[in-house]
């Protein structure tokens, strides 16, 4: 009784804070409406696995460079998303064309009852000579959430899992902040730690009081919104700006897509967030991923089409010079992907990018209506 009457405080006290304060008002936006005119990217591209007769739902792909290779993590199922059976699988490529054969970064345990827990891939970032594999863990119900991580020093070998003690399903991995502090991008809630390794030290955090949720899943959202009055807030990524605002923009989903993304910020270095509002910054209810070119341009990549919901399609790429106005804008890809097997939730023709950027050329790691992982690439130089 005593935690049911701390939780009803602490909703009413964020009420009352809420309504006291002056309407926030986003300059962020993007202004587009569809590809017509948009300039085509010249890209190299390459499928970094398709499935055969087995293992067909593969999604929540990630890409980084580490030592001169490319390495790639994704989720990958035997045929429905997030279901039981779900490990996280890698490929390695000295040269963007040839890819290795698919490898099992990790596999599920069994709860009781012998059944499969699942596990979605979550991200990779490197320090010295060390590279980290994060994955989610969770029960088929979507309960009793993990972080885990393993690290490699030649990304093909890989060490016993590491428990990050975060009840948390990444939607990206940890990225930097101008300070050196890391944190996670995830659905509600924003993970910090300055432990260089990203390996410890890490700390909850949310815009949502802490006594509105125990872990943070693709399932969770759902109830901390509807209490506070807010849409479906999800899947966040985040760009820095020089005055050292973070900015987490968040996607909107389920019955409560309008087409718009949505924000909240940081001004003490993700400790503290602020109330979410809506963006005029168009989104076709999918995940995507914000970063900084070497010229200090801030980029997008996703899919800001609005006409035909969940098709993920085109992909585009944002650029804006103050991190508010992302006017300047590239087609990457729009080509069409035929679906091999029909699973749960399997669409989408360019689903959750990831990109990094390397030797001038910025890469876009895609799944491809759920089945396949494709990696697209293109030279920076394009870009004016």
């Amino acid at each position: 009784m005593k935690a049911s009457l701390n939780s009803i405080a602490a909703i009413l006290l964020f009420a009352m804070i809420s309504s006291g304060l002056k309407a926030q008002q986003t300059s962020i936006s993007n202004q587009y409406k569809d590809e017509n005119g948009l300039a085509h990217l010249h890209i190299d591209r390459q499928m970094i696995y398709t499935p055969e007769k087995q293992w067909l739902y593969n999604h929540h792909p990630s890409i980084i460079e580490f030592k001169g290779k490319l390495i790639a993590i994704w989720s990958n199922g035997l045929k429905d998303e997030d279901s039981p059976g779900q490990r996280i699988a890698f490929s390695v490529s000295d040269d963007f064309v040839n890819w290795s054969k698919l490898g099992v970064l990790a596999s599920p345990s069994k709860t009781k009852g012998d059944t499969l827990r699942v596990l979605t891939a979550a991200g990779l970032y490197k320090f010295n000579d060390t590279l980290v594999a994060y994955y989610g863990d969770y029960k088929k119900d979507r309960t009793d959430t993990h972080l885990w991580a393993k690290t490699s020093t030649d990304g093909e070998h890989w060490s016993e899992p590491i428990d990050m003690h975060l009840p948390i399903i990444p939607n990206h991995g940890p990225e930097v902040t101008k300070s050196g502090r890391l944190i996670i991008s995830g659905n509600f809630s924003f993970p910090y730690t300055d432990d260089h390794r990203g390996l410890s030290g890490w700390k909850m955090n949310s815009f949502y009081p802490d006594s509105l949720y125990k872990q943070d899943n693709s399932s969770t959202f759902y109830r901390p919104a509807e209490k506070l009055g807010y849409p479906p807030l999800c899947e966040g990524s985040f760009f820095q700006t020089d005055d050292n605002i973070i900015h987490m923009l968040l996607r909107v989903t389920g019955k409560g897509w309008k087409g718009w993304l949505w924000l909240t910020e940081s001004k003490d270095n993700g400790k503290t967030w602020s109330n979410p509002v809506q963006t005029k910054f168009t989104d076709n209810d999918s995940k995507f991923h914000f970063g900084r070119l070497p010229d200090k341009k801030y980029y997008y990549v996703g899919i800001p089409d609005t006409l035909h919901h969940y098709d993920r399609n085109p992909l585009i790429l944002a650029l804006s010079n103050n991190g508010k106005s992302f006017s300047k804008q590239y087609v990457i890809a729009d080509e069409l992907y035929q679906l091999k097997e029909k699973g749960l939730w399997k669409g989408g023709q360019y689903g959750y990018p990831h990109s990094i950027i390397y030797k001038n050329e910025l890469y876009v790691i895609i799944s491809r209506q759920k089945e396949s992982i494709e990696v697209i690439r293109f030279k920076l130089n394009q870009l004016q």
